[in-house]
């Protein structure tokens, strides 16, 4: 019997024989996913990373010296990252969070329960599931499975997932049918982003050539 499970563990075999190690997320540190993953907020990552490099050749890429800045002075440094004065509010209530609940400290943050530390963030203004799941999973190392409109894409397309589907029941499909595996869902969430926009096109899909043709 095929069950969810052994399809979700072929999908990402076949992938990771085809793709290789995607070393996701690019960063030198965690904070500097942090910040990423509210930049990345509805643009895509060449706008972000030329963000990142601005507040990096700043010298600014640290806790300490965002906190110190005002909102207007951060929108002018995420500029590229577009919706730069709404990003910015977003990551002055998120460093206003870890400065009041966690001293200022990522890693205490961090060291919380996965679904703790979740709480935490999902209650700062501006930082949905998406976000929340890839602070904790890219920059904390916790061991759940972020997904987004390219997982969707491709489960729905395999009849894993409905068309019609929320983050949460999308989350569900891998969190309870894969062991939880940080590494592994790291690696799995980016085999999908990459798959997505090299085969599984919202148009003009290239299903001939996939890797998942026949899964």
């Amino acid at each position: 019997m095929v069950t969810t499970s052994s399809r979700l563990i072929e999908i990402y075999d076949r992938l990771n024989f085809h793709f290789g190690p995607q070393n996701w997320w690019p960063a030198d540190t965690p904070f500097e996913v942090v910040v990423g993953a509210v930049l990345t907020q509805n643009t895509n990552w060449k706008n972000v990373d030329k963000s990142l490099n601005t507040l990096k050749q700043a010298g600014l890429l640290n806790f300490q010296s965002l906190t110190a800045l005002s909102e207007a002075e951060l929108a002018g440094h995420v500029r590229s990252s577009g919706y730069y004065n709404l990003k910015a509010r977003r990551l002055k209530n998120l460093l206003q969070m870890i400065a009041t609940d966690y001293q200022g400290e990522l890693d205490t943050l961090f060291r919380e329960e996965t679904s703790v530390a979740r709480l935490a963030l999902l209650q700062v203004k501006g930082i949905g599931p998406e976000t929340a799941d890839a602070i904790l999973l890219f920059a904390g190392n916790h061991p759940i499975f972020v997904v987004d409109a390219y997982t969707h894409r491709i489960l729905s397309r395999h009849n894993l997932v409905p068309e019609e589907c929320d983050y949460q029941e999308l989350q569900d499909v891998f969190m309870e049918n894969l062991s939880h595996d940080s590494s592994m869902f790291n690696q799995y969430h980016a085999l999908l982003v990459i798959t997505a926009k090299k085969f599984c096109k919202k148009t003009n899909p290239l299903c001939e050539t996939c890797p998942l043709k026949d899964v």
